[in-house]
């Protein structure tokens, strides 16, 4: 098992998931808010997602407050935001550090593979990991990448 599906996160509704319970899936990992300026990212996300997600694509939301106070909300605010506003029906988990001394275990694997321009730190929300069906992450997008633009990397870890 690679280490990315060794790792876990707690569900927007509380429930503890195993990443190993994505394998064979490619996943497209997002930190996320509900009042950032990239916040209309998430009708992208949900197309890709809906596009993809039969050959195996799956998007995975984590929201974090960390930037500028633009997730202060609770899990229901949250839920309320993705799925009425957007119609997001991709799994969303509770709000975590991406950056810092409390960061997730999961981001800092992440930006322990793929570092990008900061060093290791995450610049602001909507920041993307692409990982690949085998666990390995692929590329890192910035935030201000808008979700049509990574479907070639997308359909390159598709295999198809």
């Amino acid at each position: 098992m690679t280490p990315f599906h060794q790792l876990t996160a707690t569900s927007l509704r509380g429930e503890l998931i195993s990443m190993a319970d994505y394998a064979g899936k490619v996943i497209l990992v997002v930190n996320t808010a509900s009042h950032c300026g990239f916040t209309p990212q998430y009708a992208g996300l949900e197309a890709l997602y809906k596009k993809y997600a039969a050959r195996g694509f799956i998007v995975l939301g984590f929201p974090c407050n960390q930037f500028g106070n633009q997730e202060p909300g609770g899990a229901d605010q949250i839920a309320q935001t993705c799925h009425i506003n957007y119609g997001v029906s991709f799994p969303m988990f509770g709000k975590v550090a991406v950056n810092g001394a409390a960061t997730h275990p999961l981001f800092r694997y992440l930006k322990d593979e793929l570092p990008g321009v900061l060093g290791g730190r995450i610049k602001w929300n909507f920041t993307k990991f692409l990982i690949g069906r085998d666990g390995k992450p692929l590329k890192r997008f910035a935030p201000f990448t808008p979700p049509e633009k990574m479907e070639t990397a997308i359909l390159a870890a598709l295999g198809n």
